[in-house]
């Protein structure tokens, strides 16, 4: 499970409010949580999927993918569409799905209980929370960036998101409408982005200029650290106090910049191979 922490504004000086999701998993596969239950529950009131979606306030083709994730994921249909017939056809909820719900709605009752007796007894629950769920977050890309949308820019099929970092520095992620639609991205929510290590090209930065480069996404920094491997080296950029950068280059290319600790570095990368990802 994971959670997401709501507060007053400071200057309030209001209590602390908690707020939590449940997710089910299966293994290291993750099966939903409240908006992909929300939407089976929806479909189980309206029996359509059109229904459904605009209870929810999704677009047809985004439930139609979160279904489609679902059943995959479950291994097993839980949800069925018919086609034809007398009724004309509609869309139903194996009685699998239809367990799933109710089983959810018990669990999430339960761990809203814990999230008033925790917030009520441990200080500085709040916070603590929040981090241990993104540094519990385990995926194979290397670079794992944690920071708020600054702005989207919707296009004729994707969308382009820009992510704030905490040192100031901003990453731009190119994404489809649905993807968008999907995590529920606005400006100010909290995002984390996932970038490969091997994605990321490393160039010496001499006099701080703009370079003229496709990838959309150059952030600067210094090297931290260089460890050199039989054929490859992977360095390590330091952006802030904060924000560290890795990438896997060539030795070649480590001689032929000669990558140093403390050397001003441009770390980028292009805004197609940034995955964005939210936590509920």
């Amino acid at each position: 499970m994971t959670d997401r922490v709501e507060g007053d504004e400071p200057e309030q000086r209001g209590p602390l409010e908690l707020a939590g999701s449940v997710w089910f998993k299966s293994g290291e596969q993750t099966l939903g949580g409240a908006s992909r239950i929300a939407l089976l529950a929806a479909i189980r009131e309206t029996g359509s999927i059109t229904g459904a979606a605009k209870s929810v306030g999704m677009s047809y083709k985004a439930a139609w993918d979160a279904i489609d994730t679902m059943n995959n994921l479950a291994g097993e249909p839980l949800v069925v569409r018919s086609t034809g017939g007398k009724g004309g056809g509609g869309t139903t909820l194996t009685a699998r799905a239809l367990g799933l719900i109710d089983t959810f709605h018990a669990v999430e009752s339960e761990h809203r209980k814990f999230l008033e007796r925790a917030g009520a007894a441990i200080e500085g629950f709040a916070g603590d929370w929040a981090l241990i769920g993104r540094i519990g977050m385990k995926t194979s890309a290397r670079n794992q960036l944690f920071g708020k949308v600054a702005s989207i820019h919707r296009g004729t099929v994707n969308d382009e998101v820009s992510l704030a970092l905490p040192g100031g520095q901003t990453i731009v992620s190119v994404l489809t409408h649905e993807s968008t639609e999907t995590l529920g991205l606005k400006e100010g929510v909290a995002a984390f982005a996932l970038v490969k290590a091997s994605w990321v090209i490393l160039l010496a930065d001499d006099d701080g200029a703009p370079l003229r480069l496709s990838a959309r996404n150059q952030l600067r920094g210094t090297v931290a650290a260089v460890t050199r491997g039989a054929v490859n080296a992977e360095v390590s950029v330091a952006l802030d106090a904060t924000t560290v950068v890795t990438a896997v280059i060539t030795n070649d290319s480590v001689d032929q910049l000669a990558l140093a600790e403390g050397q001003p570095v441009v770390a980028a990368f292009k805004a197609s191979s940034v995955i964005l990802g939210v936590t509920e």
